[in-house]
């Protein structure tokens, strides 16, 4: 049996995944040319597009921005102290890993102002035309208002596997550890000690429980979305996994999701 077989038996109306290598697609399933919500996976796209305005000296990571004493980095690590939704801080900046929709927006906010256009313009020139992510728009929420096919998720899937759009090395920063040693939730898997988290960029490490396989690298990054969606980027095995749905997040995906990625590693890792 083909790995992306599995998805066969999910409780879903529609799925459509892929597997890709900086090279190409590897495997397909499903409608990949149908535009589905991204929920939360916009913000890799989101911390792309703020790290290519750091490139262009738009921005600066340690620059103040959010509740007081917190920065750019503070927001895109999930360390400004925000909270998930809207409400005043919940601790100050580097104290805990603390989840937040609203400092994706103040990071949206922010560079729509120095850039002097709207978030959604300024994401498609730096991120979506680039990495040819052309049936790809931002219909709101610089942190869950994405939506897409999933042929597009795959090219950006391939770009995140050898980047052009922005530089290796700040991706490479971007994919390590901010504020090492923060204790935190991930939304869906309960209390993580450490929650560790790049510049936008959720890391694999060792947490337990995760929505990506056993056999994923602690170097893995990505994120997965409300709308029953993911992309993990698995840099030692060189293939990247993305998933969109028509069914939200839930016990279904976090039992399926994991033994899907084994079963990815198993046939396409290097």
């Amino acid at each position: 049996m083909e790995p992306l077989d599995l998805v066969a038996s999910w409780p879903v109306d529609t799925a459509a995944v892929g597997v890709a290598g900086p090279d190409g697609v590897l495997a397909r399933r499903g409608p990949t040319d149908l535009v589905l919500p991204w929920a939360s996976v916009t913000k890799l796209a989101t911390a792309s597009a703020v790290l290519v305005a750091v490139e262009e000296g738009i921005v600066e990571l340690d620059e103040l921005a959010g509740p007081p004493g917190s920065t750019v980095r503070h927001l895109l690590a999930h360390a400004s102290g925000l909270p998930m939704e809207d409400g005043p801080p919940m601790a100050k900046p580097g104290e805990r890993r603390i989840y937040s929709n609203p400092g994706f927006e103040a990071l949206g906010e922010l560079v729509a102002a120095r850039a002097e256009m709207p978030f959604a313009e300024y994401l498609a020139g730096a991120v979506l035309e680039p990495t040819g992510m052309a049936a790809t728009e931002l219909r709101g929420s610089p942190a869950s208002a994405a939506h897409g096919p999933l042929d597009d998720l795959l090219a950006f899937a391939r770009e995140l596997l050898a980047p052009r759009f922005i530089a290796p090395e700040t991706l490479a920063e971007a994919t390590s550890v901010a504020f090492p040693g923060l204790v935190g939730v991930l939304p869906g898997f309960g209390r993580q000690d450490p929650n560790d988290w790049g510049l936008g960029f959720e890391l694999r490490d060792a947490k337990a429980p995760h929505w990506t396989g056993s056999r994923n690298s602690p170097q893995t990054f990505g994120h997965f979305g409300r709308s029953g969606t993911f992309l993990w980027v698995d840099p030692e095995a060189r293939i990247a996994c993305a998933c969109l749905t028509d069914r939200p997040f839930g016990e279904w995906a976090a039992e399926a999701w994991p033994v899907l990625s084994d079963a990815v590693l198993d046939a396409f890792g290097s």
